[in-house]
């Protein structure tokens, strides 16, 4: 298996100003990380002048107040909204700028499939395959910001890069650690490759009492700001099983060569041992705008507004073995990714739809993971295969009904 993240090798660095000189479209600009690359990306302007990665596009899903602000502060060629029903808005609250505007999910792809010399994929969930693909085909810097479009479609990704020459830069803060830490050397000499995990909020708690798990109290990571749905994967540790996946595809490792830890203080992001018995570490403040800025300005280096790391004020730094028994997701995800094929694409969809049915207050806190694992359970049959985006498509679709009926079941 050939790994999806970038391989290019520069024998010449080129210059800053080549770097700074980036057509930039934000698919997902008024998330959590498509507001940190805005606010990455306006530091930058503030030291370099206001043509620094100038903007070809925004697109948005349905916060279309947040995006006319942004439009107006970054001056996009064009912003979209994902929701026809906010173009009027969007029109009314643009008009005099000269932004183009558009709606709708077709729109969304086609911003990605504008001319740009980098991409940032920052929407939420599967809803990213499609827009993600467009960029990939035009064979730009495509900075994945999105696991699971990987986890779903991890092989048709892989394909459309090999046949564009796209250069995928993953910006999760695990997989861009290891990204960087992978370059000091050969990846098939890695014996082990660890991506840690906070724990998240119930890191501590017994089943007894996350079985009465509020949403609030959910969604309240204690080191990261992060959307909801991220936020809760993190309780679950299904996040942690689903950057599994992704760090399967987008650096070809084995499962047999991927770990977790629990590391409370989310300073180190992984650790790469090698064959002779040197083991690396990635460390920073846990702040999305380290590894947004490094995919920016890749394959050299920007200035960030990030929080800088201070190890003596931190003192020490923990590191446990993640429970099993307490955190289910964590097993669903690795089997998923040992079973291969479409079993990740099954998980992610299942996944989606008992997150929001948590978020809606429709199951409890557990009955996310037991929801995914009897999705997974159902027979999907032997048609499709896993480097097709119908199959993959379809599945994903079949999955997310099979998964919401278990959650009415279950609600009940």
């Amino acid at each position: 298996m050939k790994a999806i993240a970038a391989t290019k090798i520069f024998d010449e660095l080129p210059p800053h100003d080549a770097v700074l000189a980036r057509k930039v479209t934000v698919l997902g600009s008024t998330g959590s990380i498509g507001v940190n690359t805005l606010d990455v990306i306006a530091h930058v302007r503030k030291l370099h002048g206001e043509d620094a990665f100038p903007i070809t596009a925004l697109t948005a899903g349905g916060n279309v107040k947040l995006l006319i602000a942004q439009a107006r502060a970054m001056k996009p060629a064009l912003a979209v909204i994902g929701d026809e029903a906010c173009l009027g808005e969007l029109k009314a609250g643009l008009a005099g700028t000269g932004i183009e505007v558009a709606a709708g999910r077709q729109a969304v792809i086609d911003a990605a499939a504008r001319p740009s010399d980098f991409v940032m994929v920052a929407i939420m969930g599967a809803a990213a395959i499609e827009p993600a693909l467009a960029a990939i085909r035009r064979g730009v810097v495509v900075a994945l910001a999105n696991k699971e479009c990987v986890v779903a479609a991890g092989a048709v990704f892989r394909d459309a890069m090999e046949k564009s020459g796209a250069q995928v830069l993953p910006v999760d803060s695990e997989h861009n650690a290891i990204f960087q830490v992978l370059g000091s050397g050969d990846a098939s000499e890695a014996d082990l490759v660890t991506i840690t995990a906070s724990g998240g909020p119930f890191r501590e708690w017994s089943l007894d009492r996350m079985k009465a798990a509020t949403v609030e109290e959910a969604v309240a990571h204690p080191n990261w700001a992060m959307g909801r749905k991220i936020s809760l994967d993190s309780a679950t540790l299904m996040n942690k099983g689903l950057e599994l996946i992704e760090a399967h595809f987008l650096f070809a490792l084995p499962p047999e060569k991927l770990a977790v830890l629990v590391h409370p203080q989310s300073i180190v992001h992984c650790l790469v041992s090698y064959e002779d018995g040197t083991t690396m570490a990635h460390l920073s403040a846990p702040d999305m705008r380290t590894p947004i800025a490094h995919a920016l300005g890749w394959p050299r280096r920007i200035a960030s507004p990030s929080r800088r790391l201070d190890l003596a004020t931190l003192g020490s730094l923990v590191f446990q073995n993640p429970a099993h028994d307490r955190f289910p997701a964590l097993g669903l995800a690795i089997g998923s990714m040992r079973s291969g094929g479409l079993a990740p694409t099954v998980l992610n969809a299942a996944n989606e739809i008992a997150v929001q049915a948590f978020l809606d207050r429709r199951i409890g806190f557990l009955d996310i993971s037991n929801v995914v694992g009897e999705t997974l359970e159902l027979d999907f049959g032997s048609n499709g295969v896993a480097n097709e985006l119908e199959s993959v498509l379809g599945i994903d679709a079949r999955a997310r009904v099979l998964a919401e009926e278990i959650c009415q079941r279950v609600g009940t």
